[in-house]
């Protein structure tokens, strides 16, 4: 069980890892070729590119639940049908929100807060940006359903072959060509095609169970899959309101520095959040299987299996930044000052990962029991409930510190009353009885 656990789980893992350096090698161009005002510019369309990402997480992993059941309970075509309808129903949103950050760039931006002198840069990069979100969006979600149909390898191969395209396309369109900031967006365009491009064949030439073909949209199955995903995408925005949060109150309690040091620990553990992400998704497709072949044991077994990992994981991170800190820090800054201020922020700030990875691995269990409620209920107290009360506490009672140690108490703090309101063996034995039902 742990091996079949891990040929899942590593893939999808390295696979998140190696996409997350896709905006940190994004930075390193923009910031060495164009200057300051395009990474300003870039920060600006962050956003947008979540709520991109975002969606295609959603629909992904609330069809992935469905197919992965209905393989799980032999029965085949339901599973089919549903990769077909999702497969549909991401080609009219991406088509739509091309159209939309196409032609309303401008206002887009400004209403997201650019500067008169950020506006044209940052309409110009999310013009660009949005020619691309077919193949973005597509991108993102045939690799998560390459875990369902049993191929995670194959979904990290496509991920690490586009990101290194990325890379390549960034020298040369920047450095080479001079093309500006809109060559970032168009080497990462042309990155996620090539995710696309090896994922394709796999479903075209019917490798697996799932595989294209006629199918009319129902609008049942829709609303089942935006029910089960929404999660996804609530955790999504969860960590963007993590940020912003964090932001409010180190503007008022310790000022520009604070910023300095929080963009700092942002740039070094959001790679380790979705690495974490990586083996919640990765453990996905083995829980929503067992539970349409009503094996609660086994579910349980993956649970348990996907939270140990996570925390040996978060245990590694921290020892390395510990040891390694500020040599890792001294890569995006070179005042001493702030090296050791980040040094002390990150280490403390890392407590966090002996929990987030608990909390993520729950949210996507209830989604793929099809409890979503539960999901929705730990994405708020990450974000808007139990986060931002402790940080205004942790900092007025212990200044800057307490900042930086505020999230891990809000992790732990969201586990003990997860364990206590949503009994995780009993919500298991009641969605098999439903199931059954």
């Amino acid at each position: 069980m742990v091996k079949q656990f891990l040929g899942y789980a590593v893939p999808s893992a390295l696979a998140m890892c190696i996409a997350s350096l896709n905006t940190i090698i994004d930075g390193v161009f923009l910031g060495n070729g164009i200057g300051d005002a395009a990474l300003g510019a870039v920060n600006i369309v962050m956003p947008i590119t979540i709520v991109f990402f975002g969606l295609a997480t959603m629909v992904s992993v609330g069809g992935g639940a469905l197919i992965s059941k209905y393989f799980g309970a032999n029965e085949d075509e339901k599973g089919i049908s549903i990769f077909r309808q999702v497969t549909y129903m991401l080609i009219i949103m991406s088509i739509c929100l091309s159209a939309v950050c196409v032609i309303f760039a401008k206002p887009i931006v400004k209403m997201m807060g650019a500067t008169e002198n950020l506006q044209p840069l940052a309409a110009e990069y999310l013009k660009y940006y949005a020619m691309f979100c077919l193949p973005s969006l597509l991108g993102i979600a045939f690799n998560s359903f390459l875990r369902n149909d049993n191929r995670p390898k194959l979904a990290m191969v496509s991920t690490i072959c586009g990101t290194i395209s990325n890379i390549i396309l960034n020298y040369i369109f920047i450095f080479e060509l001079g093309l500006g900031i809109k060559s970032a967006a168009i080497a990462t365009g042309f990155g996620q095609i090539v995710t696309l491009l090896i994922a394709l064949p796999h479903f075209i030439f019917k490798k697996g169970k799932l595989s294209f073909g006629k199918q009319n949209l129902e609008i049942n199955i829709i609303k089942e899959v935006f029910r089960i995903g929404l999660p996804s995408f609530f955790a999504e925005a969860a960590f963007s309101v993590i940020i912003f949060v964090h932001n409010l109150v180190l503007v008022n309690t310790i000022g520009e520095i604070g910023i300095s040091t929080y963009a700092i620990i942002n740039y070094i553990t959001t790679n380790i959040y979705l690495v974490l992400l990586g083996v919640t998704l990765g453990a996905q497709p083995l829980i929503s299987y067992n539970y349409g072949a009503q094996d609660s044991e086994k579910m349980l077994a993956f649970y348990k299996i996907s939270n140990k990992t996570s925390f040996i994981i978060g245990i590694i991170f921290a020892l390395l930044c510990f040891v390694f800190g500020k040599e890792i820090i001294a890569v995006f800054t070179s005042d001493k000052e702030l090296i050791n201020i980040s040094y002390i922020a990150v280490n403390i700030n890392n407590l966090a990962y002996l929990f987030i990875g608990k909390n993520l691995t729950t949210t996507m269990y209830y989604q793929a029991i099809e409890i979503p409620k539960y999901s929705n209920m730990i994405c708020a107290m990450r974000s808007i409930l139990i986060l931002p009360i402790v940080l205004v506490i942790m900092a007025k009672t212990f200044g800057e510190n307490g900042i930086w140690i505020s999230m891990a108490i809000s992790e732990f703090i969201i586990i003990l009353i997860s364990k206590k309101v949503f009994n995780i063996n009993k919500c298991t034995e009641n969605a098999i009885i439903n199931l059954v039902s």
